[in-house]
C-alpha cells in the first residue's frame, strides 16, 4: 500500500470517529458549509528565459464543513486543490505549456475553546520573521507572492492554548516527499518525523523555542566514502518579538546531522529584524532584516558564511491602491535583487503589476528552482478573483 494510501485512510478513520462524536452529541442549528476559491491569471515577461513570455491560470476550489457542538467544540473539515496551467513560447519558434491537479489541502479538525487537533494535508508555519525567515521548516511562502502559496504538509498536529497565552505544539510527520527550503538531503522514506513548540509570553512581546526531528538520506551528495542511508538530523528553532517603540524581533535555527558529512553537518541561521510605520502621507510602513547563515563540519565555527539583508517599504497610495518594494542584497556576491508590487483593488478582483531587476545568476534562499524564472530582468502582470 503506498504512502500516500496509508495518510488517506488514516484521514478516514480520523473523520469517522470524529463524526461518530457528533453523531453522540445533540448540533446546535449552525452547521455550515461554504465553498470558495480562488482564481488567478498572469503573464510574465523575461527575456532572458529560454521561453521569454509565460502565461498561466490557477483556480483553487476550496470546501469547508463545520459541525459546531455545545460546550465551545468544534468539529471541522476543509479540502481543496491546486488546478494549475502554463503556456511558455518564445514568439514564433517554440510553444511548451504544461498542467496539473494536486491536492492542496485536506484536513480534519476537532477543537475545543483551549486545544485543536488536526490530521491530514495542512500548512504548518510559525516564526517572528517575515523576510528571510530560519523557521521555514514546513512552508515556502513567500513575501513577494500576492497568493501566498505554500505546499501542504501531511501530518498530525496538536495545540493547547493555556489561558495565560502561552501555547504548546506538538506534530508528527509522514509521507512528505517535496524539498522544503532549508533542507539539506531527502527526507528517508517510509521514516515519520515529529517535533513541538512552545511560545510564552514575554515582556512586551512574547518568544519561543522549537524541535524537529527527521531521518536524513545524504546518497544524492555523493559523499564519499559511502554514508550509512539513514542519518539522524535535529533542528532547533529560537524566536522571539518585542513591541516596543519599534517592532523588534529574533528567530534562529541550528540543524545538525549526526554523522559527519563535510561543510553539510552543522547550518546555523540567525535574524534579526524590526520595523516601523512613518507618519508619512497615508502611512509608510518598513521593514528590515539581517540573515547570517553559516554551514560547517563544526556547529558555531562560522567559518563559511553567507549573509543576506532584506528592505520593505509599503505605502498605501489610496483605499484601493499600495505599492510594496522588496529589495535583497547578498553580501558575498554584492548583489541585489529588487521587486515592485503595485496593486489596485477593483470591486471583485486584485490587480498587480510586478516588475522586477535581479542578477542573471540567482542566489537568493528559500527559492529552490523557482528562483530561475526571475532571474535578470522583467515584468509580471497578475489577477486575482477570490469568491
Amino acid at each position: 500500500m503506498s504512502v500516500a494510501c496509508k495518510i488517506f485512510m488514516l484521514l478516514l478513520i480520523f473523520v469517522q470517529y470524529t463524526l461518530g462524536m457528533a453523531q453522540d452529541t445533540v448540533r446546535s442549528t449552525h452547521d455550515s458549509l461554504i465553498f470558495s476559491g480562488q482564481l488567478t491569471g498572469w503573464a510574465h515577461y523575461n527575456q532572458l528565459n529560454s521561453l521569454p513570455v509565460y502565461l498561466g491560470g490557477r483556480y483553487i476550489p476550496q470546501l469547508n464543513y463545520q459541525i459546531k457542538m455545545p460546550n465551545e467544540r468544534m468539529i471541522d473539515f476543509e479540502g481543496s486543490a491546486n488546478i494549475v496551467g502554463t503556456a511558455g513560447f518564445k514568439p514564433f519558434d517554440t510553444l511548451h505549456y504544461e498542467g496539473d491537479v494536486t491536492p492542496y489541502r485536506l484536513w480534519a479538525r476537532y477543537s475545543t475553546k483551549q486545544s485543536e487537533i488536526r490530521l491530514g494535508l495542512q500548512k504548518i508555519n510559525f516564526g517572528s520573521a517575515t523576510l528571510l525567515r530560519p523557521l521555514m521548516w514546513f512552508d515556502q511562502l513567500d513575501p513577494r507572492d500576492p497568493q501566498q502559496l505554500t505546499s501542504g504538509t501531511w501530518g498530525l498536529l496538536g495545540r493547547y492554548y493555556f489561558l495565560n497565552n502561552t501555547n504548546i505544539w506538538l506534530w508528527g510527520l509522514y509521507g512528505n516527499k517535496q524539498q522544503r527550503p532549508w533542507d539539506i538531503g531527502d527526507t528517508y522514506k517510509n521514516q515519520p518525523e515529529f517535533g513541538g513548540r512552545i511560545q510564552t509570553p514575554a515582556p512586551k512581546g512574547e518568544a519561543a523555542l522549537s524541535y524537529h526531528f527527521r531521518e536524513v538520506d545524504m546518497t544524492a551528495f555523493g559523499i564519499m566514502p559511502p554514508l550509512p542511508q539513514k542519518i539522524a538530523e535535529n533542528r532547533v528553532g529560537f524566536d522571539a518579538k518585542f513591541d516596543l517603540v519599534v517592532g523588534l524581533w529574533t528567530e534562529a535555527s541550528w540543524i545538525n546531522k549526526s554523522k559527519n558529512v563535510g561543510l553539510l553537518t552543522n547550518q546555523e541561521m540567525i535574524n534579526l529584524g524590526t520595523d516601523y510605520t512613518f507618519k508619512l502621507g497615508n502611512g509608510l510602513n518598513v521593514i528590515y532584516e539581517h540573515l547570517l547563515f553559516a554551514s560547517d563540519e563544526q556547529a558555531f565555527a562560522f567559518s563559511n558564511t553567507f549573509s543576506f539583508s532584506a528592505l520593505s517599504l509599503s505605502y498605501p497610495l489610496s483605499i484601493d491602491d499600495n505599492i510594496n518594494v522588496i529589495s535583497f542584497f547578498d553580501w558575498k556576491n554584492k548583489a541585489s535583487y529588487n521587486f515592485i508590487n503595485i496593486k489596485h483593488q477593483f470591486k471583485y478582483f486584485s490587480l498587480f503589476l510586478m516588475p522586477y531587476y535581479n542578477p542573471e545568476k540567482y542566489h537568493l534562499p528559500q527559492q529552490g528552482t523557482t528562483g530561475a524564472q526571475f532571474a535578470g530582468k522583467g515584468v509580471q502582470l497578475m489577477i486575482i478573483y477570490n469568491h
